[in-house]
């Protein structure tokens, strides 16, 4: 009688899977460096711009901003349609009363520099409430989305030697003007218009001239001579053979 058959060998148990590695933990992010700003040149400290120095015909437009946004949009308006770069000076009440104004003027291509928090005299104040001033409206136009440094202007224009040392001390340039168009004294009940303000500008053009022009309305008035004249001024240069660009070619 024959004896029990051998079994077939049991099949191997499949294999089973290794347990699955966990994931590497994510990297943290790294906080990015702040984007350097110029540096204020050795050859403007002791200054108060009022040209570039310059043989090219070359001339910089440019806008104080500190009371309204009246005449913004239609600068912003005429600044693109011709393709012209400009500098704009903002205190740092309008920056944060306009934050997405400063955006917008950014946004456009155009240079923005500080003009103080609160468009005091200088002359009356001491270095550290000067320093106080540029640093408290550097953060407002920052937090509007833009970097003014090391581009400024004093209030009015007033200023001394003493305190063109203590903007320089906080890494600022000063820079002011070959002309003041004067559209921010409005019509002069009348007697005034946006051919005045052409004019006036036409008459100091020369190489590395530097324009004032204001954002605002004239308080009294209303008028916007400024951005009236504006696109006249442009023609006209242009016609001259001239070109434009922003104050950053001082650094």
């Amino acid at each position: 009688m024959p004896g029990p058959q051998p079994s077939e060998p049991a099949a191997p148990a499949p294999p089973q899977p290794e347990p699955a590695q966990p994931a590497p933990p994510a990297p943290e992010p790294q906080p990015q460096p702040e984007p350097q700003a110029p540096v204020l040149p050795e050859a403007l400290r002791g200054l108060d711009v009022e040209r570039i120095a310059t043989s090219q015909k070359l001339v910089a437009l440019t806008f104080d901003a500190g009371a309204n946004d009246a005449g913004l949009a239609s600068i912003l308006s005429t600044l693109a349609a011709n393709h012209v770069p400009a500098t704009f000076f903002l205190t740092g009440r309008w920056a944060q009363a306009n934050p997405a104004k400063v955006a917008q003027i950014a946004a456009a291509g155009h240079r923005i520099g500080n003009h103080s928090m609160t468009h005091t005299d200088m002359t009356t104040q001491t270095d550290a409430q000067i320093a106080a001033e540029l640093a408290n409206a550097q953060a407002a136009i920052q937090a509007g989305g833009s970097d003014p440094r090391p581009l400024f202007r004093f209030p009015s224009g007033a200023r001394n030697a003493r305190t063109i040392a203590a903007v320089n001390a906080t890494g600022y340039a000063a820079i002011r003007w070959t002309v003041d168009s004067l559209g921010w004294q409005g019509t002069m009940g009348g007697a005034r218009g946006p051919g005045f303000v052409t004019q006036r500008v036409l008459a100091a053009l020369q190489p590395g001239e530097i324009v004032l022009m204001h954002v605002g309305s004239n308080p009294d008035d209303g008028s916007t001579l400024d951005a009236a004249a504006l696109p006249d001024i442009i023609a006209q240069m242009r016609a001259a053979g001239y070109g434009f660009t922003t104050l950053d070619i001082l650094l």
